[in-house]
C-alpha cells in the first residue's frame, strides 16, 4: 500500500490521544481504559486483539465531528502493569455491557472491528436490549482459523519475541490485504499491536478458535451493518457477506482494497457508512 505524502506526517500524530477525555472504570476487579470524544448520539467501538483503543484513534476522531464516541478499553490491555486475565469470549461481552451501563447509555450502536465484533455480535445474541445498532467488520458468525493466525498463536505462546521479530511483525502486515509499503502507516500498526502482550494476543487468538454465533444470529433485532474490506486475507469478505445474510435485515458494504484493518486504512469511507447506519437506527427508534 502506497501512502500519500501529504499523509505521511499525518500518521506521525496519530501516536497520542490529543482530543476527547481518558478515565478508567472497574470491570470484575480491573481498571480498564475509557477513552471520550465529541457529541452527539453515542457510538461505541471495540477495539480488535491487539493495539487497543489507540488503533482507533484515526476513525474516533474522524466519527467525533458528529457522534459521541466512547472507546473502550479491554481487561488484560494492561498487562503486565497487572495480573493476566485468562477469561472467555463471553466475558469480555459482559464486560461491554458494564461499561454501557456504567456510563449510562441508553442502547447505544456498537461498532466492534476484528477480535472486538466477535465481541460485539457476542453481546448483540446474548443480550439484545443493551444495543441500539450493530456495526461489525472483520468477523464472522463463526470463525475459522487460517495457517497464519494458527502459527502466530504458536510462537506467541511459546516464545518471548521482541518487538522487532520479524516473522511476527510479517503477520501484523498480513492485516493490510496487500505488501504495504514501509513507512508511517506501518510503523504505526505495528507499534500499536507490541502495546499488547504476547500472551494475551495469543490468548484471544485462542478464544477465537471456539467462537460461534451462528446458531443465535436470530436474536438480533436491531439495525445492523456488516462492512468487510475486499482484500481482507483474515475474514475473507465473502464470510462477513455470508453473515450479514443471516442476520434479518442486515446490510452489507464491501470496502474496495481494503484489508483486514479497513477500519484504519479506509476510515473516512467507513465514516460515511458508520453515519448512514446512525441516521438509520435513529429513525429505526422514531
Amino acid at each position: 500500500m502506497r501512502l500519500a505524502p501529504k499523509h505521511h506526517v499525518e500518521w506521525l500524530t496519530w501516536t497520542h490521544l490529543q482530543e476527547g477525555t481518558q478515565h478508567q472504570i472497574r470491570l470484575a476487579g480491573e481498571w480498564v481504559d475509557v477513552v471520550e470524544m465529541g457529541r452527539g448520539e453515542p457510538l461505541v467501538l471495540v477495539p480488535g486483539l491487539a493495539g487497543n483503543w489507540r488503533l482507533l484513534i484515526p476513525l474516533a476522531r474522524h466519527l467525533a465531528r458528529r457522534n459521541r464516541i466512547i472507546l473502550p478499553g479491554l481487561r488484560g490491555d494492561r498487562f503486565p502493569l497487572g495480573a493476566p486475565w485468562v477469561g472467555e469470549l463471553g466475558e469480555y461481552a459482559r464486560d461491554l455491557a458494564g461499561v454501557i451501563g456504567q456510563l449510562g447509555l441508553e442502547r447505544p450502536t456498537v461498532f466492534g472491528v476484528s477480535f472486538g465484533g466477535a465481541i460485539a455480535l457476542e453481546l448483540a445474541v446474548e443480550q439484545p436490549h443493551r444495543l441500539g445498532g450493530l456495526i461489525v467488520q472483520g468477523m464472522e458468525a463463526r470463525f475459522r482459523m487460517t495457517q497464519g493466525a494458527a502459527i502466530a498463536r504458536r510462537v506467541l505462546e511459546r516464545f518471548p519475541l521482541p518487538s522487532d521479530n520479524r516473522f511476527v511483525n510479517q503477520f501484523f502486515n498480513l492485516l493490510h490485504g496487500c505488501r504495504p509499503e514501509p513507512g508511517p502507516l506501518v510503523d504505526f500498526v505495528v507499534e500499536r499491536c507490541w502495546e499488547t502482550d504476547q500472551s494475551v494476543i495469543a490468548r484471544r487468538i485462542a478464544l477465537l478458535e471456539s467462537f460461534d454465533v451462528s446458531g443465535r444470529l436470530w436474536r438480533i433485532d436491531v439495525p445492523t451493518l456488516v462492512l468487510a474490506g475486499s482484500r481482507d486475507v483474515i475474514v475473507p469478505a465473502s464470510r462477513q457477506r455470508a453473515l450479514a445474510s443471516a442476520i434479518p435485515g442486515a446490510r452489507f458494504e464491501e470496502l474496495e482494497g481494503a484489508g483486514h484493518i479497513g477500519f484504519l486504512t479506509h476510515y473516512r469511507e467507513i465514516a460515511r457508512h458508520v453515519r448512514r447506519m446512525m441516521a438509520r437506527v435513529n429513525h429505526s427508534h422514531c
